[in-house]
């Protein structure tokens, strides 16, 4: 039994590997090799086939098509938190020159700026990107096939123009900023741009026989950000774990979470997927996953992670059809979560507490609506509605005295907590929304102000 299986129950990792047996078999995969990583460590990792004549293992590279796109979506974000760039801002700001300057940060990131899904000319993954040396050789002279922001629709040239803004904001070509902010913090030595040996071959399968026919492995160039990265299964269990949790040293937690927020609308017939920043989100088995699914020629990946599990999952195959690789992982992820699931941390009294934010604690109301606000252990503060609904959200601390929200209804939105003349806490402005310690209190500035006769009973004036 490997080291890293001892976490999960024996009948757990059997039915681990039953599935990853029958998937490959299914899928005609001539190998495949997936991984399980739980509460920030890999659990289980098995392989099935055969590369150079063994199994694979965590070390052996596949090529992991669209999930780069995560990895430059990374970068991208990384510029945005240290206000090099907003996600507002249209690309022309920062890269001249292109036909789709008025594209914005943000929507190439969510696939809404509305440009065509793939460059012009032959297969791009199939030929050498020395076909396309230039950024408008990956655009054409139209590229726009939808008015922007209207709708969702994929695009691999729209990832390649991120590429390029990386390496014109940064000064350096984007795989070595890539290596410098991403790989080398999570320790993710096995990810590069070309294939390092052990790395698999990737195979067209016949569809009606048996035989296999090798696929090019070619450089794609200028569209390299949209699906040229290498990686094994070891180096994917460390991205997941990041993934789920974050890591200061590349992204804060909460732009991870951003990452995972839906950032368009999903199509009509599609309500339980969608995208966010850089991440495909997926609703499955009554739990919502985020990721990417690659494929490239030969080769096809997945990467999900159910962050209220503390679960993820890595699947890894060579073949160009005929295998789900994003099925494969969902599948993997259910069934650990099932099987075992999480069993929460213990509760644990604050290591600190500001008083002046202990003075806040407790419940608030805006108007007759209860909500609880709790300072957490990462000096965030939580509002929560004590009825189930209403409009809660987490929130971060500015620096000036006030709060912005970070999710929900008050994403974006900042709390200001206002004081009277002693300087006690009178009321809090939550974008405009006032609450006060008492429902509807007189003494506060409440919208519209409070009748002042009060609260009645149940035998008001009217009555006869």
């Amino acid at each position: 039994m490997s080291p890293t299986e001892t976490d999960l129950l024996p009948e757990t990792r059997r039915a681990l590997r039953h599935l990853l047996a029958t998937r490959q078999v299914q899928g005609r995969a001539p190998s495949l090799v997936a991984a399980v990583v739980r509460d920030g460590r890999p659990v289980w990792m098995d392989g099935r086939g055969s590369v150079d004549g063994g199994p694979p293992d965590g070390d052996t590279q596949y090529r992991i098509g669209s999930v780069t796109k995560t990895f430059v979506a990374l970068l991208v974000l990384r510029l945005r938190d240290e206000g090099r760039l907003a996600l507002t801002d249209p690309l022309a700001a920062h890269l001249p020159d292109t036909v789709a300057g008025e594209a914005t940060v943000g929507a190439l990131l969510a696939h809404t700026a509305g440009l065509v899904a793939e460059p012009p000319g032959p297969w791009w993954e199939r030929t050498p990107g020395a076909l396309r040396p230039d950024l408008a050789d990956v655009l054409g002279h139209d590229p726009q096939v939808h008015p922007a922001g209207q709708r969702h629709h994929y695009s691999n040239p729209g990832y390649a123009l991120l590429g390029a803004l990386v390496e014109r904001v940064r000064g350096e070509q984007w795989g070595e900023v890539l290596r410098r902010e991403v790989l080398e913090p999570l320790g993710m030595t096995r990810t590069t741009l070309l294939p390092v040996a052990p790395h698999a071959t990737g195979w067209a399968v016949h569809p009606w026989a048996d035989v296999l026919l090798p696929e090019p492995a070619v450089d794609t160039g200028r569209m390299a950000p949209a699906g040229q990265l290498w990686s094994t299964a070891a180096d994917l269990a460390r991205f997941v774990a990041f993934l789920t949790d974050g890591d200061e040293r590349v992204l804060h937690p909460d732009t991870l979470a951003e990452m995972r927020a839906p950032a368009c609308p999903p199509e009509a017939t599609g309500w339980d997927s969608g995208y966010g920043l850089g991440t495909q989100l997926l609703r499955r088995d009554g739990r919502l996953l985020a990721g990417h699914t690659g494929s490239m020629p030969g080769f096809v990946a997945a990467v999900w992670v159910s962050a209220d599990d503390g679960l993820g999952t890595v699947v890894l195959g060579n073949v160009t059809a005929g295998l789900a690789a994003g099925a494969v992982a969902a599948d993997l992820l259910r069934t650990v979560a099932e099987r075992e699931p999480r069993i929460p941390e213990p509760w644990r009294p604050l290591p600190t507490v500001d008083p002046e934010l202990l003075d806040l604690a407790g419940p608030w109301y805006w108007g007759p609506a209860c909500y609880l606000l709790r300072p957490l252990a990462d000096g965030f503060l939580e509002l929560t509605s004590m009825s189930g609904g209403g409009r809660g959200t987490r929130l971060r601390p500015t620096g000036d005295g006030r709060w912005e929200g970070t999710n929900g209804y008050f994403a974006g939105e900042r709390l200001l907590v206002e004081r009277d003349a002693a300087g006690a806490v009178s009321h809090l402005d939550l974008g405009t929304f006032v609450f006060t310690r008492a429902p509807y209190d007189p003494a506060a500035p409440v919208p519209g102000g409070v009748d002042p006769a009060g609260w009645r009973t149940g035998r008001g004036p009217d009555d006869r």
